[in-house]
């Protein structure tokens, strides 16, 4: 057991839904376990393993001071880190706080926001510390954080997709829903959720963020034509991932 590699994964600011979706890996995660061994997941396990770390896998957002120096020290001590989900990797839907007063937010949620340690800000991991890996997603695609962790595991390099969901809805036979009517970011949105909103009919909302060189220009303006006002494009860019340098300078392009 010694020699098996160690793997830790950290709780930040989130939902814990990509941490749920390591579990969900299921027969999946029996054999990965037999080649690693498990540092730390207190979703998972009360057992402890004192670091460095092989690999550490951080979820959710930094949005507190202790966060903050606790990445650094997670960093110092790890070979590799992969940030997993829209939180670790774009601020997470909390991210929205990063255009709004938060002192404000928190009088309104706490009794006493006086005892709140916050940060004005809730931010990716790769504003504090240098990362290996990202695999986007809100949650994150089980397909992909299998993958990543068999290819540390064989030191090969993970196949994580930059093309868009539209690759997805063809390979499904997806009709475009953006063709027929309805407003779609799955033209400027990463590859990984199998296409499942477009199968419904429905637009793809970016839970996975921007793909590799996104046009959101062009996309926004096929949208105004469409019949989109300044404030729907201002809302679609920004969710999940909407502190994502590409979608979030395409929010400001509409009155951020």
């Amino acid at each position: 057991m010694a020699d098996l590699p160690t793997i830790a994964i950290w709780k930040f600011s989130s939902c814990d839904g990509c941490q749920l979706t390591l579990l969900d890996c299921e027969d999946e995660l029996l054999g990965i376990l037999g080649r690693v061994q498990i540092a730390y997941f207190p979703e998972a396990t009360r057992a402890e393993i004192e670091g460095p770390w092989d690999v550490s896998l951080v979820e959710g957002s930094v949005t507190t001071p202790e966060e903050a120096e606790r990445i650094k020290e997670i960093r110092e001590k790890s070979g590799l880190v992969v940030a997993i989900g829209a939180c670790a990797t774009a601020g997470g839907i909390q991210a929205l706080r990063n255009w709004a007063n938060v002192k404000e937010f928190a009088s309104i949620v706490y009794a006493h926001p006086e005892y709140l340690e916050t940060l004005e800000t809730s931010t990716p991991h790769s504003d504090h510390i240098d990362i290996d890996l990202e695999l986007q997603g809100c949650p994150i695609s089980k397909a992909q954080l299998v993958d990543a962790l068999l290819a540390v595991l064989s030191g090969r390099r993970p196949n994580v997709p930059t093309s868009a969901v539209c690759v997805e809805c063809k390979r499904r036979q997806t009709p475009c829903v953006q063709v027929l009517g309805t407003p779609c970011l799955g033209p400027v949105t990463q590859a990984g959720c199998g296409a499942i909103c477009p199968s419904f009919a429905r637009g793809c909302y970016g839970c996975f963020g921007p793909k590799e060189t996104p046009n959101t220009v062009s996309l926004a303006k096929r949208w105004s034509e469409m019949g989109a006002s300044e404030d729907q494009l201002l809302r679609a860019f920004r969710t999940f991932n909407g502190y994502k340098p590409a979608f979030r300078e395409e929010s400001a392009r509409h009155g951020g």
